[in-house]
Parts: C-alpha cells; sequence; structure tokens
C-alpha cells in the first residue's frame, strides 16, 4: 500500500523508480479509508537519503500512511538546502499550533552522540517535543541516538562514551519472542549500527516499565520497548542503504578520525567491497509490525481523541 507524501519530493521521485506505491493527497482522498498519519522527526544531516530509507520502511504495509516531514525550529540544517526544508518540512512549533495529532512519530538518530545532551542546540525543543507526543502521538519510535536521548529523558538511563565507534553489521537475537515488534522475525537476524555511545542494558532491564527485545553480544541492545508499546527504541540503523556504512567511514576518515572500518560489513575485509544486503527484510518487518500492531490497531478511528 501506498505513503501519502508530495510526488514532488525527491525521495518520492527515487522510490517511484524502484517500483514503490508513493500516492498523492487526490489519490488519497479517493480512498473511503482514514490512513495512518506519522510524524517523522528527520536529524540527520543528509536528510534526502534518511526521507527515502524511511518511505521505503513504510511502503511496505498494508496501511494507507500519510507521512509528514518535520524539522527544528532551534537549529537550522547546514547539509540540506533551506528551499528543501521549506518546501517539504514542518517546524514542530507549526504542527504544535495547528493542534495536529498523530498515529505515530518517528524521531531519527543524529550525528552528537558524542556531546552532552544539554549541550545540544535543539536539546530543550526535542524535549519538549518528547513531552507533546505523550498526549500527541499514539506510538513514538526513537532511532539510534533519538533512542538514547529518550531514555535519559524519560527514564534517567545515561549513555555510555564507548572506546572505539560501533560500526557494521551485527548478528542479533530476539530476547522477547511474545513481542508483536518482532512476529515473523528470524531467531537471529542481523542489522547496522553506528555509534559512538550505547545504553547500559542492565539499566533497561533494571526498569520495570521497559523490556529488552532484541539486542547483539557485540552491538548490545539492538531493540526494546514500554509494556504497551507507546514507546519504542530501536538503537540500530535498519533503515540504512548497503552503501551508507562506507559513506560514513570515508567521511570519518576524511576528516582525520582515527576509526576501523566497519566490522562483518565489507566483503572479504576489502574496503569498498560492499556487502550483500542483509537487513532489508528485517528492518521492512519492524517497521510494519510497529504500524500494525503498535499503531494501526490500537490507536483511535477518531484521532483528535489520542491523548
Amino acid at each position: 500500500m501506498p505513503v501519502k507524501v508530495p510526488l514532488s519530493l525527491p525521495s518520492a521521485q527515487k522510490l517511484t523508480k524502484e517500483n514503490i506505491f508513493i500516492m498523492d493527497s487526490e489519490r488519497a482522498c479517493s480512498q473511503e479509508i482514514r490512513p495512518l498519519r506519522i510524524a517523522v522527526l528527520n536529524l540527520m544531516p543528509n536528510k534526502i537519503d534518511t526521507e527515502t530509507q524511511l518511505l521505503r520502511l513504510l511502503s511496505n504495509s498494508p496501511l494507507q500512511v500519510e507521512v509528514v516531514l518535520l524539522t527544528t525550529a532551534t537549529y537550522n540544517a547546514k547539509t540540506t538546502k533551506q528551499e528543501h526544508l521549506q518546501t517539504f518540512y514542518h517546524t514542530f512549533d507549526d504542527v504544535e499550533k495547528s493542534g495536529r495529532k498523530f498515529d505515530g512519530l518517528i524521531v531519527t538518530g543524529a550525528p552528537v552522540e558524542r556531546m552532552a545532551y544539554e549541550d545540544i542546540a535543539y536539546w530543550e525543543e526535542l524535549k519538549h517535543i518528547m513531552d507533546w507526543a505523550e498526549h500527541n502521538v499514539y506510538s513514538a519510535m526513537y532511532i539510534c541516538w533519538a533512542a538514547q536521548a529518550a531514555m535519559y529523558y524519560l527514564y534517567g538511563i545515561e549513555k555510555q562514551l564507548l572506546p572505539h565507534k560501533i560500526s557494521g553489521i551485527f548478528a542479533h537475537r530476539v530476547r522477547d519472542g511474545r513481542s508483536p515488534l518482532v512476529r515473523g522475525f528470524d531467531e537471529v537476524f542481523y542489522a547496522p549500527h553506528s555509534r559512538h555511545t550505547q545504553v547500559d542494558s542492565e539499566a533497561v532491564r533494571a526498569c520495570r516499565n521497559l523490556t529488552v527485545i532484541a539486542e547483539s553480544k557485540e552491538a548490545g541492545i539492538h531493540i526494546a520497548a514500554d509494556k504497551n508499546l507507546r514507546k519504542v527504541f530501536v538503537f540500530g540503523h535498519g533503515e540504512y542503504d548497503v552503501d551508507t556504512l562506507h559513506n560514513e567511514y570515508v567521511r570519518d576518515i576524511a576528516s582525520g578520525l582515527d576509526i576501523a572500518p566497519p566490522a562483518h560489513y565489507y566483503e572479504q575485509g576489502v574496503v569498498g567491497a560492499l556487502p550483500k544486503w542483509c537487513w532489508h527484510a528485517h528492518a521492512s518487518l519492524l517497521i510494519a509490525n510497529w504500524l500494525n500492531y503498535c499503531v494501526y490497531q490500537a490507536t483511535p478511528y477518531d484521532i483528535e481523541t489520542i491523548g
């Protein structure tokens, strides 16, 4: 089923070439169903790549999804043209003032994990967004750094600076097979990780309201959630394209960082030899399960009654 976004969005044009069903407002209004309204707060530097990756996953569902792209008002991204942001994005201030509610919210990661949360330009705004989501969003998914930030703000769980960056493709095991988030998952599956920090898995387990759903011996927790699935935390990057870790590694080397190549990634260990795409199916299934079981099956039909 389709993702509802403006057809002029560069990501929409690319996804249409991949034979992914993109729908505009006029076509959506002719269908006698209520689309799920999903907000995506995109904090990543290369916003168009992240849009494309997330829209690709959101489209892999029998549900019609209306996507609203959000950016922060307190920080202007320097790596995305302002014309693009002004054309396709809303600030959170705009959304809050409009009084709109959402079935789901996705908050992406951001390359700021080595900074103290309080030193990040949009930290106060992000805290406000997380508070707002409690009453205006049915289920929120926080990815990578955003998952760490949400753990810190909502549960007081600190992040830990790692001696070396976790980067690569890692094997994971399902720890809570009863969770609908991993329904249909293999017992062992793969996902990319890319970060300098992580949360303490024992602190997460000690929190009564949280459940560890999947994790890796090497990379730590991948998926966790609160007991009623209103908040989902994904510490890896299942949305990544096959070349994303390579592009990040090239960027890090160019910036002078002393960093190892992504683990279990390059074919035969040869830098530049991209791997087989071995994580896309489970990434798609995770998003489809979230949309179905955490959002569609639970959110009220009258969206204004959320909260």
